[in-house]
């Protein structure tokens, strides 16, 4: 089943290739499969998070598995039914995003939603206006254990999520690999992050996020370390999960083909942008080593 054409914007993240995996490679594992789409072209361009030599290697991957690989954007946006922007660099995703909203056909932006609130923002303006449907999300949000405590405690007040701080190559490491345990925290806590306080150490990352309604968010990112899990609280327990990674990409591909085929978007634009929002105040508060509202 092949189902919908997609073209990919960027090789410079490993979703680009692994997304592909999933979807059309002949090796893939069954329970891997991700039916209803079919990658047919695939835009790349230089980036600071992935060599040339690097993108040749991924090209030749894509290529054996039918990709079209071009750097010409015509090409990769021709007969296409939706897109991922797949870039690794979060400062580019407007850019990109101005250079494809036109083309009318759904969008997914991969995590982050931008570098900056007013960014994230402006991609959110463009699509309203061009009437493109788009979604941002990390795979981790849909982590099983992330979607088992939500549904347990809906009613948290504190909750605790951990991630890793990966080191960006260019711009902000927190805005960059943060996103992953802050869109697990939302998941759990929802809207309405106020401010916070961060601070780096030895270890990594430490943010504490108020919420509204006495609700209290903790952030703990760890320098080199890729695990993942989360804890919740309410008035009478608590609990606390690893997150089971295995299928990760697959349950995300899962959402992203639904979306494609007009189904509703898994996360609002609004919570991507107090995702977005909450990155940039916990790197504005390491920076400071001050309180930082977050201003949406």
């Amino acid at each position: 089943m092949e189902g919908l054409n997609v073209g990919v914007i960027g090789l410079d993240t490993s979703h680009s290739i692994e997304f592909t995996r999933r979807i059309q490679a002949p090796d893939c594992p069954p329970d891997q499969k991700v039916d209803g789409m079919k990658i047919v072209t695939c835009l790349r361009f230089p980036s600071a998070f992935q060599s040339e030599p690097d993108q040749d290697k991924r090209q030749k991957i894509l290529e054996d598995w039918g990709v079209k690989v071009t750097r010409n954007l015509d090409e990769a946006t021709c007969d296409i039914d939706a897109l991922l922007l797949e870039i690794n660099d979060p400062g580019l995703h407007l850019e990109y995003f101005q250079k494809i909203v036109h083309i009318g056909k759904p969008i997914f932006v991969d995590k982050p939603p931008a570098d900056t609130v007013a960014n994230a923002q402006e991609i959110g303006k463009l699509a309203k206006e061009k009437k493109v449907r788009i979604f941002s999300a990390s795979s981790l949000r849909f982590g099983p254990q992330v979607l088992q405590i939500a549904k347990e405690m809906p009613q948290s007040k504190i909750c605790l999520s951990i991630g890793c701080l990966g080191k960006a190559p260019k711009g902000s490491s927190i805005i960059w690999y943060g996103v992953h345990a802050v869109e697990m925290l939302q998941q759990v806590l929802g809207l309405g992050a106020k401010k916070t306080y961060a601070c780096k150490d030895a270890i990594g990352i430490m943010a504490i996020i108020e919420y509204s309604y006495n609700r209290r968010g903790l952030i703990q990112l760890t320098e080199g370390d890729y695990q993942y899990a989360i804890m919740a609280q309410d008035a009478k327990s608590k609990k606390f999960y690893n997150i089971d990674s295995t299928r990760l990409y697959t349950d995300l591909l899962n959402r992203i083909r639904d979306f494609f085929n007009g189904g509703k978007e898994s996360v609002s634009w609004e919570e991507a942008v107090e995702v977005q929002a909450i990155l940039n105040a916990i790197d504005q508060s390491v920076t400071t080593g001050k309180e930082t509202q977050i201003e949406i």
